[in-house]
């Protein structure tokens, strides 16, 4: 994987802003893998990332449910994935994870991508968040 760019954030808030202007600056289809520690900020990141792409009030992590999908302006998608919970990549057919990763007119933040990185297509942005501190975080994108 090539570097692409690297970014420190100082706080949650930095996090989000810097997320929120990224998913103004992509468009679908599109497929972001966040890779990252339990508690690194990957859902901090996607809430910035909705909240960019226009989605109002609260995003949670579809930790138990793994799929949430939210719709957006001019018939576009997206979807927040959390395979924390994934047993293996069997169950992804089961979930419709191949659908949605298919679908032309959305776009797809995952959580645990590790988990079916065999399945996940080329052309991807990869995002690996890393905790400096209780608030800094280094975001690299590849």
């Amino acid at each position: 994987m090539n570097k692409i760019k690297e970014r420190i954030t100082s706080s949650p808030t930095e996090t989000k802003e810097w997320a929120e202007a990224l998913a103004k600056a992509i468009t679908p289809p599109k497929i972001l893998a966040l890779f990252g520690n339990l508690g690194a900020g990957k859902t901090t990141f996607i809430q910035g990332l909705a909240k960019g792409l226009g989605i109002r009030g609260r995003v949670l992590s579809p930790t138990f449910i793994f799929i949430r999908p939210y719709k957006l302006s001019k018939g576009y998608k997206f979807y927040h994935v959390d395979l924390y919970r994934l047993d293996s990549e069997k169950d992804v057919e089961a979930i419709g994870l191949n659908e949605i990763l298919q679908d032309k007119n959305a776009i797809v933040a995952i959580e645990w991508p590790e988990k079916i990185e065999n399945l996940l297509p080329k052309g991807m942005i990869s995002i690996k968040i890393e905790e400096l501190d209780e608030t800094k975080r280094k975001l690299t994108f590849y």
